[in-house]
């Protein structure tokens, strides 16, 4: 069964995303709480796809338009992951559980994703000065990083028309 993991999820509220420091610690905690299970429960067919860039830049709908073609078994993590040190933690989890790890580095412009940002509703959107701070630090995901794969989308866009890569495989100690 498929997972997608956010931690704006565990920061929803009837009236939008609240977000303050500690409420954004609590989330992440909760995040991999939930990605420890789900690469658990995933067993040998999982996959899990580290889909990372900028807020405002397309992850969740790059989830929401592919995730039917990918593995039955594929855990989304949904999350800006701007740095090898922010990602590290969910790859050595992954490695912990022996199930591959696909980067998708979501690159857009900051522009861009500024202009996405203001086209959310007023309660979903993320302060402006978040996503400069985020993005001053984007450092794209390599594979010695630990990734089986790194996928590079220039915008959320659905996968081509072929069969899922059901034979990634490998998981890489990072170098």
């Amino acid at each position: 069964m498929q997972a997608h993991i956010n931690p704006d999820h565990y920061l929803q509220t009837p009236q939008g995303i609240v977000w303050t420091e500690a409420r954004g610690r609590q989330a992440r905690a909760r995040a991999y709480t939930d990605l420890e299970y789900a690469l658990r429960e995933a067993g040998e067919g999982g996959v899990l796809y580290l889909v990372c860039g900028i807020q405002g830049g397309g992850k969740t709908s790059w989830i929401r338009d592919n995730r039917s073609r990918l593995e039955d078994d594929a855990i989304f993590l949904d999350a800006a992951l701007p740095r090898r040190r922010h990602r590290q933690r969910a790859l050595d989890l992954a490695m912990a559980h022996r199930i591959p790890a696909v980067a998708v580095w979501i690159d857009v412009s900051l522009e861009t994703a500024l202009q996405r940002n203001q086209a959310r509703p007023e309660g979903e959107r993320v302060p402006v000065e978040a996503i400069r701070r985020v993005f001053a630090q984007l450092e794209p995901p390599m594979q010695v990083e630990g990734f089986a794969r790194v996928d590079i989308v220039s915008a959320a866009v659905r996968l081509p028309d072929v069969e899922s890569d059901r034979g990634v495989s490998g998981c890489q100690p990072p170098a």
